[in-house]
């Protein structure tokens, strides 16, 4: 078992996840990228735009399972429950 795949499929996670949330704000935010992330803070919808931000993690789980890389499927579900985790502590 590659302990590597695994932190691999973390990686993947957190970087769709990133990758989304800078995607929404880019397509519904009139602000630049720092002013929106605080604007959404001010508010407390920041945990929101995670979660809308881990719908490309979700993407990226079934993309490997089709390419058979299992730990790095594994991986990812794993940084959405990080992900989750960090969500509900902010």
């Amino acid at each position: 078992m590659k302990k590597i795949d695994l932190f691999y499929g973390v990686l993947i996670g957190i970087a769709c996840c990133l990758l989304g949330s800078y995607i929404f704000i880019k397509a519904y935010m009139d602000l630049p990228l720092m002013e929106s992330v605080q604007a959404l803070r001010a508010q407390g919808s920041l945990g929101k735009l995670i979660t809308l931000g881990a719908v490309l993690s979700l993407i990226a789980f079934f993309v490997l399972l089709k390419y058979n890389k299992d730990l790095m499927a594994r991986g990812v579900i794993l940084s959405l429950i990080i992900l989750s985790i960090f969500t509900l502590l902010i």
